[in-house]
């Protein structure tokens, strides 16, 4: 809406408007709105949960902005769940204290993209749905448009723009267990990828530690609002668990909290632990968690006289296309925002309901720089970074490049625990299935190789970096070394 106020506009999506992370959302929003909380402590606990790796500016701006943000929501009419005429907020792990904004319940996300859907249509801004992005146009090095592939009609189409934002979302898809929707593909990546424009963090993917885990059911997010409002991890025997693990418990960082609940599993040969809620007051289950409450009923589970079946699933890209505070990438023109993009705010791990801040913070900060005349210069490299490009390389593999394959290899190997032999493994299949994968000619084969694509990237950093840190965990270096504070950042090679 903002940028419709200063120019032309197009928004251009793969599916319909509605086809999001940000539908799925659960938990909220952080923002620094009460008496008792400041932008300052809000840093810091987004800098204590990153392992080192945190944009200071970033984080500066994300939590001085913040505030703001929240009431441009309220302006545009999303409906913040209230106590007694203030706005409620409830506390997540890694949270100091309450700050946490909910809609719905547990139903943030959707109220927000629900909000700025209506919103959008009142504008009658230019939508085109049903189409996938499929090229960066540039022109001496400058976009100059995008080129589109019609999933309906099967028709390629080119748009000529002054500037493309990527808003394109996360990757979840790459892996078998996720709490992701089906159009979570990373097309992003590959799209700014294939452009040449520099990625940054790959090899830090977040694991939500708690999904729905029930035979035959989609892996279904479990909010880390549960924990925060007292739910408790459980292993087979009953036995509440993480204490064992770190002294913060539940309310540990996502990255401490998912190894856990793997490293129980395997004590205790289980595919899933249990979270409790039936201690807490059935009256706040039911109010505070109507979608969870609701949707395990409809599969036969009583949240308030059951334990929860719950397991880590893939959940949140955290690097991406290396943008600056102004959402500018590598190539000028291209600006990234929301998943796609790493700003630095969340380092090595993300801290909870910052993800819905960031792109509303930074997406701002977007078009505000759209309007600089001429184009502003793109980002500028740090000294200490590690600039790579991906190798060559061959295997035999006798396995079909398939989303299911895919899936289970990166799964296995480039999960929650990974190590040298089996990222190996991913990158050299992963990158026998890019050389041999048919040019795409549907929706579901450009959603492949964008994929592949995006894998790739991830397996060949997360084998660069010999370090534990955050959500990246090797079993073959456990360790978090001093001279790994510094980012892996890869460029397209005119070889690859």
């Amino acid at each position: 809406m903002l940028a419709r106020e200063h120019g032309s506009v197009l928004l251009i999506t793969k599916g319909s408007i509605d086809d999001c992370n940000t539908r799925h959302a659960q938990g909220g929003i952080a923002a620094a709105i009460s008496e008792d909380d400041s932008p300052a402590l809000h840093f810091q606990d987004t800098i204590a949960a990153s392992a080192g790796l945190y944009d200071k500016k970033a984080v500066q701006i994300l939590t001085q902005e913040a505030p703001d943000r929240i009431a441009d929501l309220v302006r545009f009419g999303v409906p913040f769940d209230t106590t007694n005429g203030e706005i409620a907020l409830t506390r997540e792990a890694a949270h100091s204290i309450p700050r946490i904004l909910h809609a719905g319940g547990d139903a943030t996300g959707a109220q927000i993209e629900n909000t700025l859907s209506r919103q959008l249509k009142q504008a009658q801004i230019p939508l085109l749905e049903h189409c996938l992005a499929t090229k960066i146009i540039l022109e001496n090095g400058f976009v100059r448009g995008v080129e589109t592939f019609d999933t309906l009609t099967q028709g390629h189409q080119q748009f000529a723009c002054r500037f493309l934002i990527l808003a394109t979302g996360g990757a979840g898809q790459l892996f078998k267990f996720t709490t992701n929707p089906e159009v979570a593909t990373g097309d992003g990546v590959a799209l700014a990828y294939r452009a040449g424009a520099e990625l940054v963090d790959m090899e830090f993917f977040q694991f939500h530690p708690t999904a729905l885990h029930l035979p035959g059911v989609e892996p279904f997010l479990i909010s880390e609002a549960v924990r925060g409002e007292g739910g408790i991890l459980r292993n087979n025997t009953g036995e509440a668990f993480m204490k064992k693990y770190t002294p913060q418990a539940e309310m540990a960082p996502r990255d401490i909290v998912a190894r856990s609940i793997v490293s129980e599993m395997g004590r205790t040969n289980t595919n899933h632990v249990y979270l409790d809620v039936t201690h807490l007051p059935a009256r706040i289950t039911a109010a505070r968690f109507p979608q969870i409450y609701r949707y395990c009923l409809e599969h036969g589970l009583d949240i308030q006289q059951e334990m929860i079946p719950v397991a880590p699933a893939a959940h949140y890209m955290i690097g991406g296309i290396r943008v600056n505070t102004w959402g500018e990438t590598s190539i000028t023109g291209l600006f990234a925002t929301g998943e796609v993009a790493c700003t630095g705010v969340h380092g090595a791990n993300r801290l909870a309901s910052n993800s819905l801040l960031e792109v509303l913070v930074f997406g701002k900060r977007v078009i505000e720089r759209s309007l600089i005349k001429p184009a502003p210069k793109s980002i500028t490299r740090r000294q200490k970074d590690l600039f790579v490009t991906i190798p060559m390389r061959s295997g035999n593999t006798t396995v079909l490049p398939s989303r299911s394959a895919m899936q289970q290899l990166l799964w296995e190997n480039v999960g929650i625990v990974r190590n040298s032999s089996g990222l190996e493994e991913a990158a050299v299949t992963l990158a026998d299935w890019q050389n041999h994968l048919a040019a795409p000619n549907d929706r579901p084969s450009w959603e492949l190789l964008n994929l592949i694509s995006s894998g790739r990237l991830m397996a060949e950093s997360a084998l660069i970096r010999t370090e534990s840190r955050g959500a990246h965990y090797r079993e073959d270096y456990t360790a978090v070394k001093k001279s790994w504070d510094k980012h892996i950042v890869i460029q397209k090679s005119d070889s690859v």
